[in-house]
């Protein structure tokens, strides 16, 4: 069939002007013309309307469309003008039937400071062009990517994330997303399959916040050498009458001096020195008052 004439001119209205429809789904777009007209009919892959006289509204209808590429026009032949044609703005969709995420070449705990590779593979979606994959560390995004493949039918993606983990990530958990953004005529909200979370393990060696420590000899006053480490740290004692490997000792039971604590892992060491003082005994105002009232009461009574 020739079709010729400008579609902005063609005295036709589409209701909707624009589908989006699941593949399988059904649909039903309605062509409406106010002129008079020799026939009209519907031109599509599936679902084809042939030429109608007589009427000024038909209907293109498929129950199961299953048609990717599908580009349905309608037509009319006016009487007084050639015939033209206006063709439907025509999406057919496909949500993931998976979407997985992995580490690449790494299997068991992460190493802080080390550089690692995730990958996230999308499965059997359609049209990618639409598609966004989105990361996230918990609740916060941390990258996206768009396509700008022009393939109707499904494809599978993947994408990938270097990632640098520290202490702060141990027990994080990443994530990523397939979002279809289909637009105001697509379904509301977005169609977004996850993947499941991958839980981060991240080994990190002993660090101190300071290393040096005052205290003052006290029974409510511990030397408290406990750090965070993964694995859990051992921890030794220098300058102690006894072995020790607990992380926390009562001053009170110590001589005044310097003790250093080590916290030791499979990554590494690090120490910390507490200095142990006396408690020095400071005459408060009240006790230095109660002395001179002493001392006028004694001189009165001389």
């Amino acid at each position: 069939m020739c079709l010729t004439g400008a579609q902005s001119e063609c005295p036709l209205q589409l209701d909707p002007q624009r589908v989006v429809v699941r593949y399988g789904g059904s649909v039903a777009v309605n062509c409406n013309t106010s002129v008079l007209h020799k026939g009209m009919g519907w031109e599509a892959s599936q679902g084809a309307v042939p030429m109608t006289r007589n009427q000024s509204l038909i209907t293109w209808r498929v129950s199961n469309l299953t048609e990717w590429d599908i580009k349905p026009f309608c037509y009319i032949n006016p009487i007084h003008t050639a015939q033209c044609q206006v063709e439907l703005p025509f999406t057919v969709y496909k949500t993931p039937d998976s979407v997985f995420i992995s580490t690449v070449n790494h299997r068991g705990p992460m190493m802080e400071g080390q550089q690692y590779e995730l990958q996230c593979d999308v499965h059997n979606v359609a049209p990618v062009q639409y598609l966004t994959v989105k990361w996230y560390k918990g609740q916060t995004l941390l990258h996206q990517t768009t396509f700008t493949d022009n393939i109707k039918t499904p494809e599978n993606k993947t994408v990938t994330l270097l990632i640098r983990p520290d202490r702060a990530d141990d027990g994080a958990q990443y994530w990523c997303e397939a979002e279809l953004d289909l637009g105001a005529e697509g379904p509301q909200p977005y169609r977004t399959n996850s993947s499941n979370p991958l839980n981060v393990e991240v080994y990190y060696k002993p660090k101190h916040s300071n290393s040096t420590e005052t205290i003052i000899q006290d029974d409510k006053v511990m030397l408290d050498c406990t750090v965070m480490a993964n694995p859990a740290p051992t921890y030794t004692w220098d300058h102690l009458k006894e072995k020790s490997s607990s992380p926390v000792l009562k001053s009170s039971e110590l001589s005044p001096g310097n003790y250093t604590c080590t916290a030791t892992n499979t990554l590494g060491r690090d120490s910390k020195v507490f200095i142990v003082k006396s408690t020095g005994i400071r005459p408060t105002f009240w006790t230095v008052l109660t002395v001179f009232q002493l001392s006028v009461a004694l001189i009165i009574v001389i």
